[in-house]
């Protein structure tokens, strides 16, 4: 005979025997009707109302309704309960013979053995359903039904899946023990109650209990709708982040120096901004615009993207679109729109002349007059500019003329200090200070969250 076989034999075996004992021990039970089909309702209304927890463990009425039946109704009626309602979830379901024989056995023989041990205690201790202290007899009742019960899944599990009763202990049984005491404590409320007034409260109080499980599940329902909305807008947001990943790394294969200039300048910006006191989350948040301050310049053409020789002025209208045209690329990723703002602002000047928006001042967002200040500096320093570099003397002397007027003089102060002490620097012919700054997958995926942007644009407008 194979391991599946004995299961089922063994299960109808349970079955039988316990059926047989329910009818044997008849005269223990109270065949109430009305209180009977109160219960049949509860247990049959739970399986169509089940909860799943974060636990992925399932939460129902059932075990109430059981629970009451062993202590308000006794064996038979609480065995004839389990065989009803299994039939019904078999038909439901149109469960597998070998599944329904086993839900069988296992209906029948907890709700069997928890209320002798019921009807054993209440004899034993003189306590009765009409006592306040009940809840003490149906503590044991509760504990043997629990036991068989999981203790049937757990054979079931091991001989047909192979899984472990240790595992199974873990991770179905912890997680709904205080849902189980719960249950406890609401039975002793309903048992004093339905003997003190009789089924009319037993059905007010199921019935409140269902409405609290529906509100329950509606509430779970709702939240797991808001963490797949989450999850997917997620989703979208790194889709997005890797079509601007794309778009900066063509950019650097189209203009070499353009990327590089980027990468220096996102360097720049971020010790100017922890220089300036800046938030960490508003350094991470420059350094990010500075990688893509320029990535507006994907839209010009080759003529001027490469040009060696000065520009028409209608080749200048292009160019100084290019602020705006990287705003509105990188305001389209979820999260960004912070980084945007950066961008649209960092051509600005605090005198007001500067473009795309002529803002002045403080009107100009903090960070993007960062961005201004390394941006201007690394364009005259720089070996692969498209202009012949000057020495950091003579950039230095640029900017302290142009502060107050094109630069926030405060941050060109801060920015010197850094530059005359040697704590700034990036070689821009070497590859790895390059790709060390960029590591830009890595940075703006983990800006795809909306996380900590809110806060840092507040702070940094």
């Amino acid at each position: 005979m194979t391991r599946k076989r004995a299961l089922v034999a063994a299960n109808c075996l349970v079955f039988t025997t316990s059926v047989l004992l329910a009818i044997a021990t008849r005269d223990m039970g109270t065949w109430d009707p009305a209180v009977f089909l109160l219960l049949l309702a509860t247990v049959l209304l739970a399986e169509l109302l089940p909860v799943e927890t974060t636990f992925k463990v399932s939460m129902s009425a059932s075990a109430l309704g059981f629970l009451l039946a062993m202590c308000l109704l006794g064996p038979l009626p609480a065995v004839a309960i389990g065989v009803i309602s299994t039939v019904f979830d078999g038909i439901r379901h149109r469960s597998r013979f070998s599944a329904f024989v086993s839900n069988l056995a296992g209906f029948t023989a907890f709700p069997l053995l928890g209320a002798l041990t019921v009807q054993w205690a209440s004899a034993t201790t003189g306590i009765v359903p009409s006592d306040p202290g009940f809840i003490l007899v149906m503590l044991p009742g509760l504990a043997v039904a629990v036991s068989v019960n999981y203790a049937m899944v757990f054979l079931d599990q091991w001989l047909t899946y192979g899984r472990s009763p240790v595992e199974l202990v873990r991770n179905v049984v912890s997680p709904v023990l205080p849902s189980e005491l719960a249950m406890l404590v609401l039975a002793s409320i309903i048992v004093y109650a339905e003997t003190h007034i009789g089924p009319a409260a037993l059905a007010t109080l199921l019935a409140l209990f269902f409405l609290y499980l529906w509100l329950y599940r509606e509430l779970l329902t709702s939240q797991a709708r808001a963490e797949e909305l989450d999850s997917r807008t997620h989703q979208l947001a790194t889709l997005q982040v890797g079509v601007l990943t794309a778009m900066l790394r063509t950019l650097a294969l189209r203009d070499h120096m353009t990327a590089r200039h980027s990468a220096a300048v996102a360097r720049y910006a971020r010790e100017l901004a922890r220089a300036a006191g800046c938030t960490d989350e508003e350094v991470e948040l420059v350094h990010t615009a500075g990688l893509l301050h320029d990535i507006g310049k994907f839209i010009f053409p080759d003529h001027i993207l490469l040009a060696d020789s000065r520009l028409t002025d209608e080749d200048w209208e292009i160019v100084k679109c290019h602020p705006f045209q990287g705003a509105k690329i990188v305001r389209e990723v979820e999260g960004y729109g912070p980084v945007a703002d950066i961008i649209l602002g960092h051509h600005e000047r605090v005198d007001g002349t500067g473009y795309p928006r002529g803002m002045k001042g403080e009107e100009i967002p903090l960070l993007a007059r960062i961005i201004s200040v390394c941006d201007t500096y690394d364009v005259m320093t720089a070996r692969d500019s498209y202009r012949e570099p000057v020495s950091p003397e003579a950039a230095i002397d640029e900017l302290r003329r142009v502060a107050g007027k094109q630069l926030d003089a405060r941050l060109v102060d801060i920015f010197i200090d850094l530059v005359s002490r040697g704590e700034l620097g990036f070689r821009h012919g070497d590859d790895a200070d390059f790709e060390a700054e960029l590591q830009f997958d890595k940075r703006v995926r983990d800006y795809a969250a909306p996380q900590g942007l809110a806060a840092a644009v507040s702070q940094a407008a």
